[in-house]
């Protein structure tokens, strides 16, 4: 209950929030510097104060409706995970920089196996 109220209330100071932003920028429009980019203002900012609430009104409707969408799950047993073959060291013999790389990689593994020990 706590939690509803708690979002109600941001709705409600979002909603009054943004009119007051609405209602400068409709000033600033009346006023002798206004423009038309203040009067596209006046008509957004109500628009992002109901967000808010729409989202709340979305969120419930949506929780309440059941998932019709979603296949039935069927009692298979799951796969194996795929893993790669392990390839010998040295014998990627089509890119020598890529050979020698993987030799590298391969003593400072060696390494790291016998400082760990």
């Amino acid at each position: 209950m706590a939690r509803r109220l708690g979002i109600v209330v941001v709705c409600v100071v979002a909603l009054v929030g943004c009119v007051g932003l609405a209602w400068w920028q409709w000033q600033r429009f009346s006023s002798a510097t206004g423009s038309w980019q203040n009067l596209g203002y006046v008509l957004q900012w109500p628009l992002f104060g109901l967000f808010p609430a729409f989202m709340f009104w979305r969120l419930r409707a949506l929780r309440r409706q059941p998932d019709e969408t979603a296949p039935a799950v069927e009692a298979t047993p799951s796969p194996e995970p795929w893993t790669p073959a392990p390839r010998p060291i040295g014998q990627d013999d089509d890119d020598p920089e890529l050979a020698e790389y993987n030799r590298y990689l391969a003593q400072l593994n060696q390494l790291d196996q016998q400082e760990s020990r």
